[in-house]
């Protein structure tokens, strides 16, 4: 979790009032944060740890915006105005497969102090690493405005084609150089690799403002003699690019700047910031039921103001306004939370209530216990395998029919590409990785597999050795059908996986549950193994639900 550190002083400057740091130790965990290696006495600095959900507290500016509500100084909704400039920026299509999306910004007036200066530049990090995912989904740009002049234009550009100083040197490099040598260019060129252009924020003279997400051009460097600001937020994500433009640009509007709009040019909206709350509609009686206190419609409009919101009861309903830097407000359970933090939990005191009840194993527990019992009587030893597989083994290498399977979406590795839908081959990769060792060799494994998006526990059963046949794999199945007490047929397998004429389905109920056969040479052979093999795989699904009726 994303630790601030700031001083008490600048805290109590931005709040308006001094508060006393016991008041504050108390207080601030209410709303979501732990107190972190806090000085105390005289000492002014301090350190809160602050939970994830609430990225508009990881600064010092959005703290005491939130204290001010909380603590009842100005409890309700904080509006900041947005004026109209003549700043405009143009959304180049060429950055579409690079880094998409753009948002923009200028706040104006400011009087940057080194405490300014240190909280920008730890808020801008803060950013980075939590919403941004370390800059791969949001990277921030903060720029001195009067060395640049806009017009602006965001586009992608040739590597080698344009050469800047940047942050932190004296030397022009071009962006690939930058990439190569510059300490942030290193930490951050895989963002950009495979890339064959990259994106740059140029001014009407062609000056580089930044080369996100790498680094900020020498340029534009804020110093504590800058009076206006130009802020960037590009990113993979249009929300979250929003989200920190808008707490970013509110930040230094609480440092007693003005927000002023940016015309952005083929972007995604056409000013930015837009600051415009959202509008909710809760019910009352639905909200002390989440919440589990009847507290009526005067308390929770009273509640959400502490939490910085606007509120207004209207007969059962209480109509709530939500401002743009709430970006953690995703569904209405949200707004309930906020009345419980707002109304306090330290009002919420009541004794628990203990029922003691009498603990019992599933029943696809209790089946799959009954099972291993069999498996082991019958010889065999128990392994445990990976859930990920691959499409090839799956199917291509096992010769079992082919089916959806769920995929895994960024796969690290060729074997990790999708969720097993049978046991079967991971088990023969067990006796590929033991073939040097003595035979028979008789392995079993019960354990999950998705069919339809859906979990299914199966037991999958091999047995390998010189005289391995269909007759062994009918007697294993029969076996476990046996002691389970299921009612089955047989019938006739087509499946790639068997020697033809020697593999059979087992049908319970008019449901196929299971297979068993001699595996075909050609799926030996494409596990690299030395000796026949034979196959037993069956679903345990009929047997729990026989256990739920109390058949078993």
């Amino acid at each position: 979790m994303p630790v601030i550190n700031f001083g008490y002083d600048d805290l109590c400057s931005l709040l308006g009032k001094n508060v006393s740091k016991e008041t504050l130790v108390e207080r601030i965990p209410q709303i979501g944060a732990d107190m972190h290696d806090t000085d105390d006495g005289d000492a002014n600095e301090m350190s809160v740890e602050f939970f994830p959900d609430r990225p508009d507290l990881f600064s010092v500016e959005g703290l005491a915006r939130s204290l001010r509500a909380f603590l009842d100084i100005a409890p309700g909704m904080k509006e900041y105005p947005v004026k109209r400039s003549d700043i405009s920026l143009t959304v180049d299509k060429s950055v579409a497969k690079v880094r998409p999306y753009i948002m923009c910004a200028a706040v104006k007036g400011l009087e940057i102090t080194d405490d300014v200066l240190k909280s920008m530049m730890e808020m801008q990090e803060k950013f980075h690493v939590t919403v941004g995912r370390k800059r791969s989904k949001v990277a921030i740009g903060i720029h001195d405005l009067s060395k640049v002049k806009p017009p602006f234009v965001y586009k992608a550009v040739e590597p080698s084609s344009i050469s800047f100083v940047p942050l932190a040197k004296t030397e022009k490099m071009d962006l690939t150089t930058i990439l190569k040598k510059h300490e942030k260019g290193k930490d951050y060129a895989h963002l950009l690799k495979g890339k064959k252009t990259y994106p740059v924020i140029l001014d009407s003279k062609n000056n580089v403002l930044s080369f996100p997400p790498i680094i900020n051009g020498s340029l534009t460097t804020v110093t504590t003699k800058t009076k206006d600001i130009f802020i960037d937020v590009t990113g993979t994500d249009v929300k979250a690019v929003k989200g920190c433009l808008d707490l970013v640009a509110t930040a230094l509007a609480e440092r007693g700047g003005q927000i002023y709009s940016v015309e952005m040019n083929n972007g995604e909206i056409p000013l930015s910031p837009d600051l415009e709350p959202s509008e909710w509609i809760i019910s009352i009686d639905a909200c002390e039921k989440f919440i589990g206190r009847d507290i009526g419609g005067n308390e929770i409009v009273n509640s959400l103001r502490r939490m910085g919101l606007d509120a207004a009861a209207d007969g059962d309903e209480v109509q709530v306004t939500v401002p743009a830097t709430r970006v953690d407000m995703m569904h209405i359970v949200d707004i309930y939370e906020d009345v419980a933090i707002g109304y306090g939990f330290e009002k919420f005191g009541a004794s628990h209530t203990l029922t003691q009840t009498i603990g019992a194993i599933s029943d696809s527990t209790y089946v799959s216990e009954n099972l291993r019992n069999v498996m082991i009587g019958l010889g065999f030893f128990e392994v445990n395998t990976l859930t990920l597989s691959s499409e090839k083994d799956e199917f291509e290498m096992s010769g079992l029919p082919e089916m959806n399977v769920v995929k895994v979406l960024n796969p690290i590795t060729e074997d990790h590409t999708c969720l097993r839908s049978s046991l079967m081959p991971s088990l023969m990769k067990i006796l590929k990785k033991n073939k040097h060792r003595d035979l028979p060799q008789r392995i079993f494994e019960i354990g999950d597999v998705i069919r339809e998006k859906k979990r299914q526990k199966r037991l999958c059963v091999l047995s390998t050795n010189s005289k391995a046949s269909f007759t062994e794999s009918k007697s294993i199945a029969e076996s476990v059908l046996r002691e389970m007490n299921i009612d089955y047929i047989l019938r006739p397998c087509s499946y790639r996986t068997f020697i033809d004429g020697r593999g059979a389905e087992i049908i319970s109920n008019g449901e196929t549950i299971g297979y068993f056969g001699e595996v075909s040479p050609q799926v030996i052979i494409n596990s690299e193994i030395d000796h026949p093999v034979v196959l037993f795989e069956l679903n345990i699904g009929p047997f729990v639900e026989r256990i739920s009726r109390g058949v078993i």
